[in-house]
């Protein structure tokens, strides 16, 4: 079982950066996709961004150009780096990993962009 945990996240003005880690609690010895889910109040949760096995990275078109996707091995973590927030970008934001037939979900963490 794969615990992932979030951090970095909370309260920025409009234009700021934030830095998102998900740890993950063990190595994982098979290929394993990352990826970055976001869930405002109200809405649905929705696809953020993605790092395959290979290091393909993928974008929602909402945020290309401003946050950037990246992985550790060595230390089981992935991030992103968001940059020039926006309110829009207010949301819960949740890492997951996929690959060995599994899904692991993290808790989630809040990143709150006030205008």
């Amino acid at each position: 079982q794969v615990q992932l945990r979030e951090s970095g996240g909370g309260s920025v003005q409009a234009g700021g950066s934030l830095r998102l880690s998900c740890a993950a609690s063990t190595y994982t010895y098979c290929n394993y996709d990352m990826s970055w889910f976001r869930q405002a109040p109200g809405k649905e949760r929705e696809f953020v961004s993605g790092i395959d096995s290979d290091g393909k990275t993928s974008y929602a078109d909402s945020v290309k150009g401003r946050f950037t996707i990246s992985q550790d091995n060595a230390k089981s973590t992935t991030y992103l780096q968001m940059n020039s927030l926006e309110p829009e970008d207010t949301a819960m934001y949740y890492c997951l990993q996929l690959g060995c037939g599994n899904n692991y979900w993290g808790q989630g963490i809040q990143v709150t962009v006030s205008s």
